[in-house]
């Protein structure tokens, strides 16, 4: 993480770490489909300890739910602190829903996944 990232307290702002575990979330739902992915929610976000400036952080995620229209995914997010040490330092749970062209919910599992270039 960067300095450009972090309050005046030297620890990185929350929306920072939202911002990623909202890309993860988009390539975990991906995964079930090359269609357009919106968040729908993040219904649950625990941060559970800071991250500073200099620190890489790690985010794994997995589906926990399929829905017609939905993927619901937790996002765990883990620090190597300076030291080379890890800590878990935020865990969330996030509802990505694909969309057609007009930005409706759309089944994703009955919809044909277009083809790679």
């Amino acid at each position: 993480m960067m300095p450009r990232d972090t309050n005046h307290q030297g620890t990185i702002f929350g929306g920072i770490i939202l911002a990623h575990i909202d890309q993860a979330g988009y390539i975990e739902a991906r995964r079930h489909g090359l269609h357009r992915w919106v968040t729908a929610c993040i219904d649950r976000v625990d941060f559970k300890a800071s991250v500073h400036t200099g620190e890489v952080i790690e985010l794994k995620t997995r589906t926990i739910r399929l829905g017609r229209t939905s993927v619901a995914i937790q996002v765990l997010v883990d620090a190597e602190r300076l030291d080379g040490s890890w800590a878990r330092v935020t865990e969330a749970q996030m509802t990505m829903v694909a969309v057609d062209d007009t930005g409706k919910a759309m089944p994703f599992r009955d919809s044909p996944t277009p083809e790679a270039h």
